[in-house]
């Protein structure tokens, strides 16, 4: 069992399996350019697959494989198999921009996959591109339905910014309710790799928004994960991130891990276990004592809520 020094039992892991993505989004890396591919040092999956086998053992219930854009690595299906097969109890989540989902969502569910996370920031074509400084919304709408035809249970993520997509708030949640999705609206995290313009939209402002159409009832619920749950007069539930909080760390369960083997027990801080010699030598005892180490690393909170800072990570190294 994974506990940190503040009581949390640690039991979910985020995978990133790249830098590389095929959009540049306005929040997270957009002014490097669309042709750039920069040399990557990544772990090769078959050791990322060892240590996530300790990961397990260790206690690690649910892993999320992010980027950048998991779908860009060739060899990510046999990966995700072969993970399943060692133990299939484990909740295999993936997070996507669902540009190339169309192609592979057959096999990543016959591969054992459970879910994907789509980001999905608006339903306006122009305002895709605006975003992502991609023409992408086919693209993502057709893989979201061949993910649902094959059984994959759907989330959609939304950055809600204020100027920019604010106003569809509202089109997302129905959305979301018509493809038997649950939407998680996340307020915006200020990092230096965003573009400098950008204002997020508080998780008050959201909720005012949906309250224009929807009646909210009971108390909002805290789940394991980073989302706070409200449910709708009609059932539907959908979560708000918000990362600003007081106590929005209290009930973290999270550690990260990158490409090239770097263990951060937080988003926001640059505090981190290098972690890929250990990777690389498969040397369990190596592997177990870095995991532990970045579990016993982990702060008791992030700085965007009070001092409400500006953090340096840039969160397509970590996988956000």
């Amino acid at each position: 069992m994974l506990v940190d020094d503040f009581g949390r039992q640690i039991t979910y892991l985020r995978v990133s399996l790249t830098k590389q993505c095929n959009f540049r989004c306005a929040y997270c890396m957009p002014t490097t350019p669309l042709d750039f591919t920069p040399h990557e040092d990544v772990i090769p999956l078959e050791h990322m697959l060892e240590f996530l086998k300790v990961a397990i053992d260790e206690g690690i219930e649910k892993i999320r494989l992010t980027g950048g854009e998991p779908l860009l690595r060739k060899d990510l299906v046999p990966f995700i198999a072969q993970l399943h097969a060692y133990n299939p109890k484990v909740l295999l989540v993936l997070t996507t921009n669902a540009f190339l989902l169309e192609k592979y969502a057959q096999s990543l569910k016959q591969a054992g996959l459970s879910r994907v996370n789509i980001s999905l920031d608006s339903l306006k074509p122009k305002r895709v591109v605006q975003i992502s400084k991609k023409d992408a919304l086919g693209a993502v709408l057709r893989g979201i339905e061949a993910a649902s035809q094959v059984g994959l249970k759907l989330k959609f993520n939304m950055v809600v910014l204020r100027g920019v997509n604010a106003d569809e708030i509202l089109d997302l949640l129905e959305f979301a309710q018509e493809k038997n999705a649950q939407i998680r609206y996340i307020e915006f995290m200020e990092n230096t790799h965003a573009s400098a313009s950008l204002q997020g939209v508080s998780q008050a402002q959201i909720l005012e928004a949906i309250m224009t159409k929807y009646q909210i009832v009971g108390v909002p619920q805290k789940e394991l994960g980073p989302a706070q749950i409200y449910t709708l007069e009609n059932g539907y539930q959908f979560g708000i991130i918000a990362p600003h909080k007081e106590d929005f760390c209290k009930s973290c369960n999270r550690v990260r891990v990158s490409a090239d083997g770097t263990l951060f027990p937080c988003l926001y801080y640059q505090d981190s276990v290098n972690a890929k010699e250990a990777i690389l030598s498969t040397e369990r005892v190596r592997m177990q004592s870095a995991l532990r180490q970045a579990v016993a690393n982990k702060p008791e909170k992030n700085l965007w809520s009070g001092t409400y800072q500006i953090s340096e990570r840039a969160f397509y190294q970590t996988g956000g």
